[in-house]
Parts: structure tokens; sequence; C-alpha cells
């Protein structure tokens, strides 16, 4: 009999449903049983902004840690959160079919974006939506937050019962919504042609020791589980940001989609202040990972052309 796997995941209510149904989906795939492995992670203890704290991967090192430690065998990340570099001894073994992309306005009153009054408040902990935001509206006030997904939507006047109601919108992922069932205090999900998701966003990464990526019933349902559509995507996506050498709190967003055989990439560069913003797209018919990943780094070799690390603060030696 195949032993119970030891699935890794932060604490938060989002983690624990995301990983619920990662495991579960694994379980089924493999005709094993699992436990939970709760870790707590800088991200979840630090509420300092996360350039403060040290930007992409304090959602990650821990859950890192404990695969490599043996305190569990397989870690589940939302993707966006997994810093671009490889991790040694450690392998992506699946990545799930990606759920909504799109970012979502929580408002008060049911207002839209376009329909909140001149001034209004709009709380984000991302500098590429506040980016972007700032951009489709510059006459909003844009606020720096922190915290769970209800402690967020908490902050919204009217939203949810108790909360203190200090701002009159908040910005999340749509997918984290849904996967809470939050979906119905959405007032409007923000089209990527207003506003480029994070790479990776709306997607699943399923992490294991290089070493157990082999031919054993787990590793079998890990290749079961991935869905090759989705990981060519968040390649070509995450590849944009790797060539960009940018993270989590750079405003960058990026999107792909695998239709009729083709992989259409879009990514945008934006200043912190929603001034400027560059917006490019690459094609193309190589659906492979190394395809995928030729394609971004295409797209941001045209941004930096374009002049992406001087509008986005990006390294001078790009």
């Amino acid at each position: 009999m195949t032993p119970a796997v030891r699935v890794g995941t932060r604490a938060s209510a989002l983690a624990l449903t995301q990983t619920t149904t990662v495991a579960e989906s694994l379980a089924a795939l493999g005709e094993f049983g699992y436990e939970l492995v709760r870790v707590s992670t800088t991200g979840d203890v630090n509420r300092a902004s996360l350039s403060q704290i040290g930007g992409t991967g304090v959602f990650v090192a821990a859950l890192r840690e404990a695969l490599l430690d043996d305190n569990c065998d397989v870690a589940v990340h939302s993707l966006k959160d997994l810093p671009t570099g490889e991790a040694e001894g450690l392998t992506v073994a699946a990545v799930p079919e990606r759920a909504d992309i799109r970012d979502a306005l929580c408002a008060r009153d049911g207002l839209t974006l376009a329909g909140l009054p001149e001034g209004s408040s709009v709380g984000t902990g991302s500098p590429r939506r506040a980016a972007q935001l700032r951009a489709a509206r510059p006459d909003l006030s844009i606020i720096d937050i922190r915290g769970n997904v209800d402690t967020r939507l908490a902050r919204v006047a009217g939203l949810v019962d108790g909360g203190p109601g200090d701002l009159d919108a908040v910005v999340l992922a749509a997918a984290g919504l849904t996967r809470l069932g939050r979906q119905g205090l959405i007032t409007e999900y923000l089209a990527p042609e207003l506003m480029l998701p994070a790479p990776g966003q709306g997607a699943l990464a399923v992490e294991c020791r290089s070493d157990d990526a082999g031919a054993s019933v787990f590793a079998q349902a890990l290749r079961q589980y991935d869905h090759l559509p989705t990981r060519l995507a968040v390649t070509a996506e995450r590849a944009v940001l790797r060539r960009l050498e940018a993270g989590c709190t750079a405003p960058i967003g990026a999107h792909a989609t695998v239709t009729d055989d083709v992989l259409t990439l879009e990514a945008v560069v934006c200043s912190a202040d929603g001034g400027r913003l560059l917006r490019r797209t690459e094609i193309t018919a190589d659906l492979s990972v190394g395809g995928a990943t030729s394609a971004g780094v295409v797209l941001a070799e045209e941004l930096l052309a374009s002049g992406a690390a001087e509008i986005a603060g990006l390294s001078a030696d790009l």
C-alpha cells in the first residue's frame, strides 16, 4: 500500500483551499492517501509591504525548506509567488489547469472601476495593479494594503459586516476569490485589455524533490495532473519576468494563451505612477517548453529595446 503523501501548504484559508484541491486530485489519480503539513512563511507573519520584506519568494522559502528537510513530500504554491530561478534539488512536477487569470474589483455599492467617484480610495498590495489602476484612473487614491483575502475585503465600506470600511474598493485575484467562494463580492472583472495579470496568476505549482520525480505511483500521478497548455502559458510569462530580472514587486504583467496550435503572449511594463505603459505581443507555433521560453525571452528583449528598464526602474545592467 502506498503511504500517505504529505502535502506542504501555507496556513491561510486560500492556501488550504488550493492545497486541499490539489491533494484530493493527486490522491484520486494515484489511489493513495494524503495529509496536509502547514508551514508558516515570512510573508504570512510579516505584514510589511512585499518590497520591504524581500518580494519574490517570501511565501515560498519555508515551504521549500520543508521539502528539502523531508518534512513534506510535495508543496503547493500560487505560481505567481514562485521565483523564476531554479531551486536546487527541487522541480515543479505539475502545473494543473489554470483558473481565471483576471484581477477583480470589489467595491462598495456595487460600483465598477469607471463608476468610482473621483478621489475614491482603492487598496492593493501589488505595484503591478497599482500602476495599471493609476493609468486607467489617475484621479483615484491607491492605498498599499496587506493581509489575507477576508482582511482586505473587510476594509471596503459595506462589503463585510464588522469591517473597518475605510476603503472604497480593493483589487484581488479573481481566482482566489472564486476558490474561497467570495465571487459574489466581485463588482467587476477587470479585462486583460485594462489590467494584464501577474505572470502565473490563476495557476498553481506543485513542487517536489527532484529525486522523487521518477517512476513511482506518486510521480505518475503528478505527471497525469500536469496540464500542458497551462504549463506552456506560464512558462512563457515567467520567461519574460526572468529575462527582465524582475520579481513580484515589479510593475509588470504578462498573459499567454494557447489556442489553434499557437501560443500568444502579451506583456506590459509600467512606471510606478502609471504615467508610462509599454505593451508588446509575441506569437509562436512552437508548442514546447523551449518554444514557450524562447517566446518570453524574445518579447522581453523587445520590451527592453523599447525602454522597459527605464520605465519600470529595472536593473541598469539589462
